[in-house]
């Protein structure tokens, strides 16, 4: 009898592994993308106008000798500009990647994403605020937050446009995909509103400044920058692994989550907040690249399913090696001179952002 409740137990777990148990393959993919991205970053850094290669600039950042590996030059392009750029895109790429993996488990579909729904530019009018009226109306706040005001703000920013945008689409515990998007173009209108007359006011340096910022770009990559946002990203990352359980439930609906025992409030609340600081730090720094939370989630989920215990760090991974290669991208096709970022994200997600709208609109009654 033992003999055949273990046999009978091991084909049962056989039979759910067949049956869409891909946990197996989740963990594959996870460390095949932790080991891309330690790749993604050491190819953008050994690639520019410097001649360092990328066994030089790999053997000099994972033993910290870097006087015996590169030439003093090198070390300066390597070490001060290149490697921070590098680290940021990494940041930046992964927390768009997440947000948009938790907003979907979150809302209930597969359309929501910082930059679509408006959160994105809630947070760039909070940056905007910042760096056009840092000097006077907001000097109190910049004061008194150093360098971690515009990430702030940027948050502030990101924080309202989410609980108004989720105010807006629920109901009755339903969120409404239609009502999402459209909500979503109101709010961004209304932000970008208000953005363009803080531009109208700035003066000629900020102009410059928020002209390139704004379609969005890591040229400005510092330690400072990379010091001012990583505690609040790393926070998000820590805090939303948690929700995961609470994600999986809460897509067969809040009704049937409450019922099996998840916090769902409490879960959209940590939930909302983690995404808004993420977001905001990430465009506080990098200005607008959309379509990276949409694109990085559907791709996985096609690979290892919806799982969000293996998906958020999948997303976070992939999010941020495409981001790190698609910075290089823009700084060396085009050189001496650089692209914004945003625009080869805008033109690979956008007709990404259409197949997925196509695929679904009968599902979302659109």
């Amino acid at each position: 009898m033992v003999v055949i409740d273990t046999l009978t137990s091991a084909g049962r777990r056989l039979n759910w592994r067949e049956s869409g148990d891909r946990s197996h393959i989740a963990v594959f993919t996870i460390m095949v993308l932790a080991v891309a991205s330690v790749f993604a970053v050491l190819v953008s850094v050994a690639n520019g106008a410097s001649d360092a290669s990328i066994f030089d600039v790999g053997r000099a950042i994972l033993t910290g000798n870097a006087d015996d590996a590169l030439a003093a030059r090198d070390r300066i392009i390597v070490f001060d500009i290149r490697l921070p750029r590098a680290i940021m895109g990494f940041l930046v790429g992964a927390s768009l990647a997440v947000c948009g993996t938790a907003m979907q488990g979150l809302f209930r579909n597969p359309l929501a994403d910082p930059g679509l729904v408006g959160v994105s530019a809630g947070a760039s009018l909070g940056a905007v605020v910042m760096i056009v009226l840092g000097g006077t109306v907001a000097a109190p706040l910049a004061n008194l937050m150093g360098v971690y005001a515009l990430p702030a703000a940027a948050f502030i920013g990101a924080l309202a446009t989410t609980l108004i945008l989720y105010r807006i689409a629920t109901r009755h515990g339903q969120t409404s995909v239609a009502t999402m998007l459209l909500a979503g173009i109101a709010l961004s209108a209304l932000a970008g509103a208000a953005t363009g007359f803080l531009v109208y006011l700035a003066n000629d340096q900020q102009l410059r400044d928020l002209t390139f910022w704004s379609m969005g770009s890591l040229a400005g990559a510092t330690w400072t920058k990379i010091w001012a946002i990583a505690p609040i990203m790393l926070a998000a990352f820590a805090v939303l692994p948690f929700m995961a359980r609470g994600l999986n439930a809460i897509t067969l609906g809040e009704a049937t989550a409450y019922h099996i025992g998840i916090p769902v409030q409490r879960l959209k609340n940590i939930t909302i907040v983690a995404v808004a600081a993420a977001t905001g730090a990430g465009v506080a720094v990098s200005g607008g690249i959309g379509f990276v939370g949409i694109v990085v989630p559907h791709l996985l989920r096609l690979v290892i399913g919806p799982d969000h215990r293996y998906l958020l760090p999948a997303s976070a991974l992939l999010g941020g090696a495409l981001l790190v290669l698609a910075d290089l991208f823009a700084r060396t096709i085009v050189a001496p001179a650089e692209l914004p970022i945003g625009i080869i994200t805008a033109t690979a997600g956008g007709p990404f952002f259409l197949w997925i709208l196509l695929k679904n609109r009968s599902r979302l009654n659109l």
